[in-house]
């Protein structure tokens, strides 16, 4: 008689545990693509049938962001959703913003990050030294200041979340940082699209890097960045926007070290904590340079011989940039309704004050020195 008393269940079917992880996906991504899809089709029936413009006006992000928050606080959230919510918010929102960088060139990346970059510094320095005095002000944990301020100059929950070990802070710290970033960042994303269009006249460019440097996550400066584009027609802020932001999170594994070594030092005495810098470093970033190179070969084919490379015509090449385009906004929909679902109005409750006027001074201080040094730097700052 045969012994199977060896034969484990992933051993009889080594799909089985893929197979298990991907179901648990379906329920919240199932329900982000079908509020995606909602708020695409009626943000245009709205704007067109109801409102009658030729173009709608109203954002399909900025609709699935709202409706999202509607459903997610009327009606109780079911715990199957969770884990689709939260691939929707990370692995769909990265893969949205890999394919965004067909819409440019490699030159065209550099050169809007170069612009970025005096910007982004001025704001991470600005946002640690008045967060913290700030925070020392009201006499909260030092360590509460640090992950507002981290999180709100370099790139929201991720910051918070990649730091925290780092300094050794509390949950209940951590937890704080995440619910101010949280707040802020989605007033901004509602309100800046419309104030920096007004404060910098409609231009594209500067508006982009307001939104990239100013608002904290990166998932919020993607939205921002897509009802700019959709209202006011100017693609490029949200080119900028999204080039912006990518610079500011590789500056995460720059300032993180540098926030471990000071509490190290501080705590101990001892030398440096041990933080990795490959972890810290997005890696989504190179698949978005690695699109901006594609398009920028298949362009350089078209224009030398009609041909990008060697195999499509350039109406064909047009065809499949434009279709990836088409799909990078989409992803993007579908990501920041997860986002709408996800948040939830009672993280107000026991907040307290003085976190809520730390992050709201963080906000303040990152808003105006984007916007001085914009305005400062404004005849440089040209397309």
């Amino acid at each position: 008689m045969t012994n199977n008393s060896n034969i484990t269940p992933s051993t009889a079917n080594p799909g089985q545990p893929r197979l298990n992880a991907l179901l648990l996906l379906l329920p919240g991504l199932a329900a982000t693509v079908l509020l995606a899809w909602a708020s695409i089709w009626l943000s245009e029936y709205v704007g067109t049938a109801v409102m009658g413009f030729k173009k709608s006006p109203i954002s399909a992000v900025m609709m699935a962001i709202i409706l999202g928050m509607l459903i997610g606080n009327l009606a109780p959230m079911p715990d199957a959703l969770k884990p689709g919510l939260k691939f929707s918010m990370k692995k769909i929102l990265r893969l949205g913003i890999i394919l965004l960088g067909i819409r440019l060139s490699v030159l065209s990346v550099f050169k809007l990050g170069a612009l970025g970059v005096p910007v982004v510094l001025l704001c991470i320095i600005g946002a640690l030294l008045l967060t913290t005095w700030l925070n020392n002000r009201l006499k909260l944990p030092e360590r509460i200041g640090t992950l507002i301020a981290v999180g709100t100059s370099i790139c929201g929950v991720t910051a918070i979340v990649a730091a925290a070990p780092a300094i050794d802070a509390e949950d209940e710290e951590v937890a704080y940082g995440v619910a101010v970033i949280t707040i802020f960042g989605l007033v901004a994303m509602l309100t800046y699209p419309y104030l920096a269009h007004t404060i910098f006249s409609g231009d594209a460019l500067q508006v982009g890097l307001f939104l990239g440097t100013s608002i904290h996550e990166t998932a919020q400066v993607a939205g921002a960045g897509l009802v700019y584009a959709d209202v006011f027609a100017q693609p490029l802020a949200l080119d900028t926007a999204a080039i912006t932001k990518l610079v500011r999170n590789v500056f995460m594994a720059a300032v993180i070290p540098l926030m471990a070594l000071y509490y190290a030092r501080k705590s101990t005495g001892a030398g440096q904590k041990k933080v990795s810098f490959a972890k810290l470093f997005p890696m989504f970033i190179l698949g978005f340079l690695a699109f901006a190179v594609l398009r920028s070969v298949g362009d350089a084919g078209v224009e030398a011989n009609g041909f990008a490379f060697g195999l499509w015509s350039g109406e064909t090449w047009t065809a499949i940039y434009s279709f990836i385009q088409h799909w990078a906004v989409n992803l993007m929909v579908i990501a920041l309704a997860g986002v709408g679902l996800s948040t939830r109005f009672n993280i107000l409750k026991g907040l307290g004050l003085k976190p809520f006027i730390v992050g709201l001074g963080a906000a303040v201080v990152v808003g105006l020195i984007s916007l001085l040094t914009i305005s400062a730097l404004g005849l440089f700052i040209t397309a």
